[in-house]
Parts: structure tokens; sequence; C-alpha cells
């Protein structure tokens, strides 16, 4: 009887040891194929009473320096915190810099009243003024809907993103709404696109909490050494960050800047895992320049919005 008792104690560690393996593939950052592990997921703890789920939702920000980014350091392109004068010395050519964003998101719907949580909004940077031609671009937009049939087969579709609608909140911001239509409970949707943003000295917000649960939530930025940010992180221990020392290689084309001249940066990655939906407080991750040079700040973000929305 001893010996029987110890078999299933062992039998019954050996299941939670592959459940736990079973998921462990968690997160999935690769997108363009759900994994078996999301297929079979449908919660955890109170997110399994949810109308939908969040997979998966990165953001990865890099600015891309273009030429000569700081006019006092001409003579030295291999710029780095012992070359560099006092931040309020270096002026910063907005010409010469852009931040380059990634942003993934996959929605699993998991009852018929989630299908809205296919939905998502876009808010993005567009100056309303005719004379200034400042606008952040969304580019390289897709929206996939992956669904299994009644042979238990993947079926994908591509929608359509030609019909999306765009609208102004107001003279600083545009929203692009994304609606996704035929979800069903069980599908998958999945969006990627890229931002190229206009200005440097802003960083968007991210949201960790949405108004559906989220399995995985990643912001992932290199700034570089020479833009000194304030990054207000959300203290939550359910939110863990970091920040090392990196190199970002300068995109030209000039004979005095060879290829592998590079610049430092402070390399920022936040991440947050299974996180419930609005009701615990979770603050955004928030940034903005310690000493800034410009003249003017980039205007603050419509109150109650972030770059993306889940509806």
């Amino acid at each position: 009887m001893m010996n029987l008792a110890i078999k299933k104690v062992c039998f019954l560690v050996a299941l939670a040891a592959c459940g736990t393996m079973a998921y462990a593939q968690f997160p999935n950052e690769k997108f363009g194929k759900p994994s078996k592990q999301e297929w079979e997921f449908v919660g955890w703890g109170d997110a399994v009473k949810a109308d939908a789920i969040i997979l998966s939702k990165t953001m990865t920000a890099t600015y891309q320096m273009t030429d000569q980014v700081a006019t006092t350091n001409q003579s030295d392109p291999d710029m780095s915190i012992d070359n560099l004068a006092d931040f309020g010395k270096n002026l910063i050519d907005d010409s010469n810099l852009l931040i380059k964003y990634e942003v993934n998101l996959r929605t699993k719907i998991l009852k018929a009243e989630g299908a809205k949580h296919a939905n998502i909004d876009i808010t993005y940077f567009s100056l309303n003024d005719k004379k200034l031609i400042s606008f952040d671009e969304i580019e390289d937009l897709k929206v996939k809907v992956f669904t299994k049939n009644e042979k238990g087969k993947v079926e994908k579709k591509n929608i359509n993103t030609a019909s999306f609608v765009r609208e102004r909140v107001d003279d600083n911001y545009m929203v692009l709404h994304v609606v996704v239509p035929d979800v069903q409970p069980g599908s998958i949707v999945e969006y990627t696109y890229k931002i190229t943003s206009v200005r440097p000295a802003y960083l968007y917000d991210w949201l960790f909490q949405e108004c559906i649960p989220t399995v995985h939530s990643k912001c992932d930025i290199q700034v570089p050494a020479f833009l000194q940010f304030n990054m207000n992180v959300p203290i939550n221990k359910l939110i863990r960050s970091g920040v090392i020392a990196d190199r970002l290689a300068y995109d030209t084309n000039r004979p005095d800047l060879k290829k592998g001249k590079s610049v430092i940066t402070n390399h920022y990655t936040i991440v947050g895992d299974y996180i419930p939906s609005e009701g615990e407080t979770i603050a955004p991750f928030t940034s903005m320049l310690s000493k800034p040079s410009l003249d003017k700040l980039p205007a603050p973000m419509p109150v109650g919005s972030s770059h993306l929305k889940v509806k």
C-alpha cells in the first residue's frame, strides 16, 4: 500500500509538471501562427469568466539616426557619454531623428459577447495645421483572423485594411478605428503594424492593463544616451523592468560615417504577465525628457486615450 501511495504522488507530480511545461511556451511573441497552447488556453483564475483575452501584446521602439544628430559632435560621429557636452548644449536636429515602432497584438475571443474585442483603436500624432506638415505614419497594417472549422482545421482570413476609418479627436491626434467582421467564439485575431514617428522627444505611452485580461505585455525601447528621459515604470508585482547599456548603429550613406559607427543607448525592457482586466490599478508606462532643449514639448495624448486601446 505504501508503494502504491508513493506511485500516486509521483504520478500527480508528473502531471503537474507536464501541465507547467505545456504552458511554458507562453508567451508566444511570434506572430503569424498561434500555438497549440494558445488554441487550448481559456484563461486563468477569474480571467476564465472574460469574454475575450489578450494572449500577447508587444511594442518595440527604436530610434533611426540619419546623418548627424547633434551639431556639437560633427567631428566625432561615434558619440558616447564621454564625448557629449552637457545635455542643454547638444542641439538636437529633429530632421535627423525618427522613431520606428512595431506593434503586435493577438486576442482570443472566448464568448459571442467578446466579438467586439476584435476591434481596436490606434491613436497616433497628426498635427491639424496645413502650414506645418507634421504627422506620424502608420505602415504595414495587417489583420488576420484564425478560426477552426468543424473538422478542427485552422482557417486563416486576411482582413482588408483599406476600409478602416480615421477620425480626428483633437488638433494633435487622430484615431484609426479597426473593425474586424465575422469573428466567432474561439477565433484568434492578430494585428501587426508599424509607426514612423517624427517626434524624437516623445515616446508613446504603453498600457499594460486593458478592459480584458492580458496574458503577456512587453514594451522594448532603445533610446540614444544623448536623449535623457525620465521613465515612469509601473510599480506592480505583475510588472518587471530592466535597463542595460546598448548600442545603435547610424543609418546613413555619408562617407564620413562609415559602417559600424554607433551611439550608446539605454535599452529598456518592461514586461507584464497574467494581468487582470481593469479594476486593479496598473499605471501606463510613460516617459518625458528630463532636460528638454526643445522650445516646445510635444502635445500630450488625449485624456483617456492610449497608443493602443482595446474597446
